[in-house]
């Protein structure tokens, strides 16, 4: 079974003017992700825009990026939805597809009970073979994932981990305390508390803001796993000047501009949410002008 562990990629899914997928480019970024380090791919995560992918959208990018990868890291692909139903006919896509991990959101819109949520993953991790990691954020779907149901879940052979990307960090360690002898691994979903959850007892991370700095980001794993704590803050602490950009407008949206920014031509994200104002959009490139000059990459 794959192990969890590292920096984890929720790759931006390129596009070309027309909101099409740009697979070219996609290939192109796979390729500048694992060479920066990496450990592993997540494509049509939240920072691929897998909310307002369809199901096609999804076949394809998952198959670009798989081809491109080429077994080099594990692949995770973000398979929920709504409906248990839908999220079967989509962890089956990916398991056919050969994703190695399938991360699934928690359904979102109507409120779930806890048990509802249960009933949901038992049902779905029934249906396929491929190891499941559970996706809490709470306030993009409306529902949350409760530390006692994680625990319970981690019972379950095929679901091996959970990602929280709650941004409390209570309910993060929670997860990391209740599944610690389970063999079960937890993922933090927010950039700022990586080194905090990976000391601990968290495996990584899945990071948005390696789209930007994938090397700075497998940085903080890296020498947090060789010891070199002063090194690992160092990491850490370069990411908040990026991430205070994220209050100008949508985070996505601030990392796809952030990566366009650099020269990677990975288009806007898909109408609505493309908008930063022109405010953001300087402090952005003032933003990244300074962490160049710090040799951030």
């Amino acid at each position: 079974m794959v192990e969890l562990k590292g920096i984890v990629v929720p790759i931006v899914t390129p596009m070309n003017e027309d909101e099409s997928i740009n697979t070219e480019e996609l290939r192109r970024q796979v390729d500048r992700q694992i060479e920066a380090g990496i450990h592993g791919i997540f494509p049509f995560g939240t920072n691929g825009e897998g909310y307002i992918l369809n199901f096609a959208e999804k076949k394809l990018v998952l198959e670009t990026v798989i081809d491109q990868v080429a077994g080099r890291v594990p692949v995770y692909a973000g398979t929920g939805c709504i409906s248990t139903k839908e999220t079967i006919e989509q962890s089956k896509m990916a398991e056919a597809a050969g994703a190695d991990i399938l991360s699934i959101i928690t359904p979102s819109f109507a409120k779930a009970s806890q048990h509802e949520l249960i009933v949901h993953y038992e049902t779905v991790a029934a249906a396929v073979g491929v190891p499941i990691v559970l996706y809490n954020i709470p306030m993009r779907t409306g529902n949350a994932l409760e530390p006692a149901t994680v625990a319970t879940l981690a019972k379950i052979d095929n679901i091996i981990g959970a990602k929280d990307s709650s941004g409390d960090w209570d309910n993060l360690s929670a997860y990391i305390e209740l599944t610690r002898d389970m063999g079960f691994g937890i993922l933090s979903g927010n950039d700022a508390l990586i080194l905090k959850a990976l000391q601990a007892g968290a495996k990584g991370a899945i990071a948005g803001c390696a789209n930007v700095y994938p090397g700075n980001m497998t940085g903080i794993y890296e020498n947090w796993a060789a010891g070199d704590l002063a090194a690992a803050e160092k990491c850490q602490d370069a990411v908040a000047p990026l991430r205070a950009c994220f209050k100008y407008g949508n985070p996505n949206t601030v990392v796809k501009y952030a990566v366009n920014l650099l020269g990677f031509p990975v288009g806007m994200c898909r109408a609505p949410f493309n908008y930063l104002p022109e405010e953001g959009v300087e402090a952005l490139k003032a933003t990244l002008e300074s962490d160049r000059a710090k040799g951030l990459c």
